[in-house]
């Protein structure tokens, strides 16, 4: 053990010095606590929330949507869909066709107006996954399934098992004698819950069979949900299958056609340099702060070492193995504050959100070890560097007016 070191933990250890010190001391390690443990959680949380705006996102929309302009319904033809899948390849996953419009549900006691999905039971969507009731199946022994969001069975207070009818256009024309409105009587098979409003008030899903009798669309459909396998490409497949496919086929990517909702999330991410920047500030304070107190009280025994022989560099050890050890200190307890919050919040969701704003129905946040590391080192990295001036200072004083400094 070196000398510095060892007078560095003597000064650690020892009781005599002064209370405001202890307390100074104390101050600064929480303050570096504070800073690492909210710099931590901001980056986890903005990073945990896109991950879950995106993947609920995708889960609902798939990567690549061809849809028709004016939502004029396309054709269903299989070759239309072998030549998407050989423009696509090999990036392909999976290609399955879809309906949607605009219908009207109704319960015994509510009604409403919502959008009605019809899709293929084994679907690439990831709706299944969010089931919190029930199956994710179209099939019942009384009438056609039914999948509907939880807040919109909460609105109809209705639960799986029940009956509801939906109203719905024939041939997307307005209702009238010869053209009435088509009625069909469904079972409520499954109830799903994403957290987000705009697909738990909105969206309910059957089968693309039963979509196609209820629309009077045998021969076509709303358009393609495409999965890729790489999604890098995305924007480079949407364009050539733009290209390719032209009028009246529109192609929208699902970073492109929830365009508002990403750049709100990129704009989440501005502020994390000004935050990175005030806890730096802050925590710089605090340990010169702190050091330059401690230099106070040890200016008599700095007098003394000096007048033993100790050289100005080992001076400067003494105060920068003390200020790491706060910095230490209060990295490690910023890491234990993040942790412990981080769990209390996957485990029993103590923060809550309003979904119809955040999109979600309680704070997200990613687990990512390199984010404790980055920061964690970061942190030490500044506390180490401004732990120099107090230390300069320390080893600057002149013995003869140290040793008398009281």
């Amino acid at each position: 053990m070196s000398l510095p070191f060892f007078i560095s933990f003597r000064y650690i250890q020892s009781k005599k010095h002064s209370q405001l010190i202890s307390l100074i001391s104390l101050i600064t390690i929480l303050g570096i606590s504070l800073g690492v443990a909210v710099l931590i959680l901001s980056i986890t949380i903005l990073d945990g929330f896109e991950k879950a705006v995106e993947n609920k996102i995708v889960g609902f929309n798939e990567h690549i949507v061809i849809s028709g302009y004016s939502n004029r319904n396309l054709p269903d033809d299989k070759m239309i869909r072998d030549d998407i899948a050989a423009k696509v390849n090999p990036f392909l996953n999976n290609i399955s066709p879809f309906i949607s419009k605009n219908v009207i549900i109704k319960s015994k006691s509510q009604a409403d107006g919502v959008f009605l999905f019809g899709v293929e039971e084994n679907t690439i969507l990831d709706i299944p996954k969010y089931i919190k009731s029930g199956l994710f199946e179209f099939e019942s022994k009384v009438s056609p399934g039914l999948v509907i969001g939880q807040k919109l069975a909460n609105r109809l207070k209705i639960v799986t098992g029940d009956k509801i009818t939906i109203m719905a256009l024939r041939n997307d024309e307005p209702p009238s004698f010869k053209n009435p409105p088509s009625l069909k009587q469904f079972v409520v098979t499954g109830i799903y819950e994403s957290g987000m409003a705009e697909y738990d008030d909105l969206r309910i899903f059957t089968s693309i069979s039963i979509a196609k009798k209820l629309f009077s669309m045998p021969k076509s459909i709303t358009g393609y949900n495409i999965k890729l396998n790489n999604i890098s490409k995305i924007d480079s497949l949407e364009q050539r299958l733009q290209e390719y496919l032209s009028y009246p086929f529109y192609v929208q990517s699902i970073y492109r056609k929830h365009q508002n909702i990403f750049t709100w999330l990129e704009l989440q991410k501005k502020p994390i340099p000004i935050i990175l920047a005030m806890v730096i500030l802050v925590a710089a304070f605090n340990m010169i702060g702190t050091l330059l107190m401690i230099v106070l009280e040890r200016t008599s025994d700095v007098g003394l070492l000096k007048s033993l022989g100790m050289k100005k560099r080992d001076v400067l050890k003494v105060f920068l193995y003390q200020g790491t050890f706060l910095s230490i200190i209060g990295v490690t307890g910023g890491n234990l504050i993040a942790l412990i919050l981080t769990f209390l919040q996957l485990n029993f969701n103590i923060i809550s959100l309003p979904s119809s704003v955040y999109f979600l129905s309680s704070v997200p946040i990613s687990v990512n070890l390199y984010v404790y590391l980055i920061v964690s080192i970061s942190a030490l990295f500044v506390c180490f560097l401004t732990t120099i001036i107090p230390g300069y200072i320390a080893s600057k004083l002149n013995i003869i007016t140290a040793i008398r400094f009281n």
